[in-house]
């Protein structure tokens, strides 16, 4: 049966509550810096006020909610790194989890300061460019291997090297950017990040009770309860009404250490790198109907917009807290299919990912989400 070998030999599936310490201290953590930075941002009136375009809250809202998420994530990290300190492998585990955690930290600062400077779109590339480095520079890269070996190409290794690189680079950008896009209501974006991190948690789970890896399970599993810990500890403040925004700081934080995740997935057998990505497909479809969207209507392709799927079911008529939960449960779909389909050989499960993703552009087409109309660019809502 497919789900015959979900618990491996290695290791206990209990394993994960040797870490508790970790969600524990990200939560309280996260909690605890969040109130703490809607003070400031209040104090010094770092808010995001709204232009009843893109931006239509009522009223003026802290920001600093994604530095409130860093010095969590910070805590629920160094916890880890104590749950780990009298292992063989504690020098190879540190290292990845201070690299991740440094390129976070970029990437938060990264967002900050488009948050309260409006840097260009280029500038941000090349400060995600700057947090993707970090993770080569720790040896947190895909193993091409297994993909050349499966397919029997022989390509040489200077060339392998480079496809790491441009992989790595390509991930950051990709995921920063989509949970960028993905924060646009009250609670969505954390909420949707908590539901694919969980899932990454779970899969981490399965591959260290095989003994998938020993430094790369406990890696896996420390920044998953991070992540959960710090969102979980951030959504308090952050749910309908919002009494502060993550702003494109704590998006882009998030949006890192879940590309992060996703690369380390990528540490040998692709058909884990395959389920990873799968989990994380809502920011991904979001993304690419933005992009898809605004190319069909000759739009700037970096000008912000009400276009984005969540925004066209409000402007149809959708309430907003309903709105989040149906987002909430197209993520939370992408993320089972992910993890059931890591259960089978890649093969069948590659066509398997082809046929969701035919399946979701055909709903997309059809409800036409790649319409633009107005200003806005979003579809007018029905009377």
């Amino acid at each position: 049966m497919i789900f015959d070998n979900i618990i491996g030999p290695a290791r206990p599936a209990t394993l994960v509550f040797r870490f508790w310490p970790v969600l524990a201290a990200s939560f309280v953590g996260s909690l605890g810096a969040t109130w703490l930075c809607k003070k400031i941002a209040i104090k010094f009136g770092i808010v995001d006020r709204p232009d009843d375009l893109v931006k239509t809250h009522k009223e003026p809202v802290a920001y600093l909610g994604g530095i409130g998420m860093l010095i969590g994530l910070t805590v629920g990290v160094l916890a880890g790194i104590g749950c780990l300190r009298n292992e063989e492998f504690f020098s190879p585990a540190l290292k990845w989890l201070l690299g991740i955690l440094a390129g976070g930290a970029i990437a938060c600062f990264v967002g900050l300061a488009d948050d309260i400077l409006d840097i260009k779109p280029v500038q941000k590339i090349l400060g995600c460019c700057l947090a993707a480095v970090i993770l080569l520079l720790v040896g947190i890269v895909p193993n091409l291997h297994q993909i050349t070996d499966s397919l029997n190409l022989s390509v040489p290794r200077n060339l392998e090297n480079l496809l790491e690189v441009l992989i790595v680079i390509f991930f950051v950008l990709g995921a920063t950017n989509s949970l960028n896009l993905l924060d646009g209501l009250d609670g969505l974006c954390a909420g949707v990040t908590a539901i694919i991190t969980t899932a990454m948690l779970l899969l981490s789970i399965h591959l260290a009770t095989w003994g998938f890896s020993e430094v790369g399970d406990p890696v896996r599993i420390i920044i998953c309860l991070g992540l959960v810990g710090v969102v979980c500890g951030f959504l308090p403040f952050n749910r309908y009404p919002a009494k502060i925004f993550m702003g494109d700081a704590g998006s882009m934080l998030l949006g890192f250490m879940i590309a992060a995740l996703m690369i380390l997935f990528a540490e040998q057998i692709p058909r884990w790198w395959m389920a990873s990505i799968v989990v994380f497909g809502l920011p991904i479809l979001d993304t690419a109907v933005a992009l898809v969207r605004r190319l069909l209507n000759h739009r700037p392709l970096f000008v912000s917009d009400r276009g984005h799927i969540y925004d066209q079911m409000v402007d149809r008529g959708m309430p907003l807290k309903k709105t989040v939960r149906v987002c909430y449960v197209l993520a939370a779909v992408y993320a089972g299919v992910g993890l059931v389909m890591s259960q089978i050989r890649t093969r069948y499960a590659a066509v398997v990912y082809v046929l969701v993703c035919v399946v979701s552009g055909l709903i997309v087409w059809q409800k036409g989400y790649l319409k633009m109309e107005g200003l806005r660019g979003a579809v007018r809502k029905k009377d």
